[in-house]
């Protein structure tokens, strides 16, 4: 089931953070979340899962920000959030996709337990200005069903800033023989 606006509201300070919350950004059943002023952009021509990739950071400027069509862009939102007992799941708003902007690069799922910025995966199918500050997605909250294991990784919990992908640190672990069998079952998930 999925937690209505009023019910999100009834749950903070409790199993859900959102800081900062602003009332005008609810919505019948979630939360609008705000994109932050920095962008992330891989250097790399070919980026590497095994190893970290270098990056260039950008600020977007109170004119806006123009996003060129296939090219990656790592945002995060103003708003930190954290959960517990909830699962919480991201989506573009409706207005932003229909200019052609995609907010998550199938990332959009998160775990119970999850406490920092919800980095994004902005891709544009056509050039568009962005602005800082805008609603760019919306957060929902599920219940869950059965015993509940906390998130918790050295990667991404209590993250402060825009989080480029660390799944070269999944290979560092292949090669810890202790830890294979960890790394084979995450790659099949």
């Amino acid at each position: 089931m999925i937690l209505t606006g009023s019910e999100i509201k009834s749950r903070l300070g409790e199993s859900i953070v959102i800081d900062p919350f602003d009332d005008s950004q609810l919505n019948p059943n979630s939360y609008n979340l705000r994109l932050h002023d920095e962008l992330l952009v891989y250097e790399e021509i070919v980026l590497d899962m095994n190893r970290p990739n270098r990056f260039r950071r950008y600020s977007i400027p109170d004119d806006g920000f123009v996003l060129t069509p296939n090219q990656l862009y790592l945002a995060r939102t103003l708003e930190r959030t954290e959960t517990h007992d909830l699962v919480p799941q991201i989506e573009g708003r409706s207005s932003v996709g229909r200019l052609g902007l995609f907010v998550h690069a199938s990332a959009g799922f998160g775990d119970v337990g999850f406490d920092g910025f919800w980095t994004l995966g902005l891709f544009a199918i056509q050039p568009i200005r962005i602005y800082a500050g805008i609603p760019i997605c919306q957060i929902m909250y599920h219940e869950v069903v059965g015993d509940i294991t906390e998130y918790r990784s050295e990667k991404y919990q209590n993250n402060r800033d825009i989080q480029p992908s660390m799944l070269f640190k999944e290979f560092q672990q292949k090669k810890d023989p202790q830890m294979r069998l960890s790394f084979g079952q995450e790659m099949a998930e």
